[in-house]
């Protein structure tokens, strides 16, 4: 099977499918016939009109309004039919029909629908999925990339659609003793399916923005310090199925009681791992991804110590080159940078100045809001700590005091003290003095291969920070 979800408005739709849909929405029940298979929606915004949104879908007026009788454009919310075209070039019209599939949209699931998200509501099959219209080329996932007369999209033709009855079978019904983890969009639970490990993530229908976004970057990102998504169901509840990652998240190996303490070198490494994954989303797709909620437990670590980012439900992309964007506040207090917490200001570099919090936290163990005193439940954030520590007039024990006590003195203080600068850089104030995921990657590559003298300085465009970190 395969489910396309189209992230801008179409100009046309190619039918490829022969299947009867019935979707319940505000706005009536309607059926779409046989003739459709493909079939999505468009959510009304406030200050919208018939006008304005025939002009965005490209469609004549008339006709979005023939396909929608009695609706009125302007009211601001609800979602209205989109009509596809045919083989042909026609659009056919709504038929009745007395038999089909049916897909729930519930109210919830419209108010996390955005503009630029038109959620597709049809399931259809693959027998004929390559229609000649969707010529394109391949992108490195498998997927087809429409040409740019038409809808962009994702392809989900190289991830698994899972029945619901599979994954609730290996889960025993999703048993809380299958339970191995629970995020802000759902929960996880370990599962076998078909001969390999795997974890699902059951999100309810109201995270269906966060659906998307992660269907998005996993259908068209493949790296190996990217968790891979193995496939998806949507039946009751909204469900991502990855690959099973065996040894838990960062934040655990660093904050669980019990837990073996990383060695110095691994801390590097685990580093090292997770920066290269960012930046391939930063720097080697088109358009980019932002993660948006960079943090020790987004970070995956495997049997053999090695990193994978993981948990992209807030992810965001860019057109590259695009200047910062403004968005609603999303992520976790502490990794935030001051121009996103403050502004909403969304570029590359709120994920390097949560890397740079990962960098601190590697090096400390600590959260990264800190409690400063359990009397009086006073807190500090991690950057603020370091902050001081570097203001000290002997700014190497100030740092060493910072260190984490489980690794002894077993660690180089002076791979430490450069992975502290680097974390430094990343969360400086201003964001154009950051450096780039790319630099951050050349920096920690050599400091995990060589122990001769590396001044951070050279790794970056910024001569001016190079001078402030070395200080010159």
């Amino acid at each position: 099977m395969m489910m396309r979800f189209n992230s801008y408005a179409p100009r046309s739709i190619p039918i490829n499918a022969q299947l009867n849909v019935t979707v319940n929405c505000s706005c009536g029940n309607s059926r779409v016939s046989r003739d459709y298979g493909l079939f999505v929606t468009y959510p009304l915004r406030p200050g919208q009109s018939l006008s304005s949104i025939a002009n965005i879908l490209s469609l004549p007026e008339r006709l979005l309004q023939d396909y929608n009788p009695g609706v009125d454009f302007g009211r601001g919310s609800g979602l209205v039919f989109v009509p596809g075209q045919d083989q042909n070039g026609a659009y056919p019209p709504l038929r009745s029909s007395s038999s089909g599939a049916t897909f729930y949209c519930s109210s919830e699931i419209r108010k996390e629908v955005t503009e630029e998200e038109l959620y597709l509501h049809a399931k259809h099959s693959i027998e004929d999925s390559r229609d000649p219209s969707m010529t394109g080329k391949t992108s490195e996932s498998g997927s087809v990339v429409s040409n740019a007369t038409m809808l962009k999209g994702i392809t989900v033709d190289k991830s698994v659609e899972f029945m619901y009855e599979e994954l609730a079978s290996a889960t025993k019904g999703f048993n809380i003793s299958y339970k191995i983890g629970q995020g802000g969009f759902g929960a996880v639970y370990y599962a076998e399916l078909r001969g390999e490990k795997a974890a699902i993530k059951k999100m309810d229908m109201e995270a269906s923005k966060e659906f998307l976004a992660e269907l998005n970057v996993l259908t068209h990102v493949h790296h190996v310090n990217l968790v891979r998504l193995i496939g998806y169901c949507v039946e009751g509840s909204l469900f991502l199925v990855y690959e099973y990652i065996d040894n838990g998240n960062l934040s655990q190996h660093l904050r669980q009681k019990g837990v073996e303490p990383l060695t110095w070198s691994t801390r590097v490494q685990i580093a090292l791992d997770s920066a290269r994954g960012l930046e391939y989303i930063h720097e080697h797709t088109v358009p980019v991804y932002i993660h948006r909620d960079i943090k020790c437990a987004n970070i995956l670590i495997d049997s053999n110590f090695r990193a994978k980012v993981a948990d992209f439900g807030l992810a965001k992309l860019t057109e590259v080159g695009s200047a910062s964007l403004q968005t609603r506040l999303v992520g976790t207090f502490g990794y935030m940078p001051p121009e996103y917490a403050q502004y909403g200001d969304v570029s590359p570099k709120i994920d390097v100045y949560a890397f740079g919090v990962v960098l601190y936290q590697l090096i400390s163990a600590h959260d990264a809001i800190v409690k400063t005193n359990e009397v009086i439940t006073e807190s500090k954030g991690l950057v603020a700590l370091f902050e001081e520590a570097f203001n000290q007039p002997d700014q190497t024990e100030s740092l060493k005091k910072l260190i984490d006590q489980r690794l002894g003195d077993d660690y180089p203080l002076d791979s430490l003290s450069k992975v502290a600068n680097l974390a430094k850089a990343c969360t400086h104030e201003n964001p154009q003095l950051r450096p780039s995921m790319r630099s951050i990657v050349v920096a920690l590559m050599t400091l995990s291969s060589s122990t001769e003298d590396w001044d951070i300085g050279s790794f970056y465009e910024n001569q001016g920070l190079g001078h402030l970190m070395s200080g010159r």
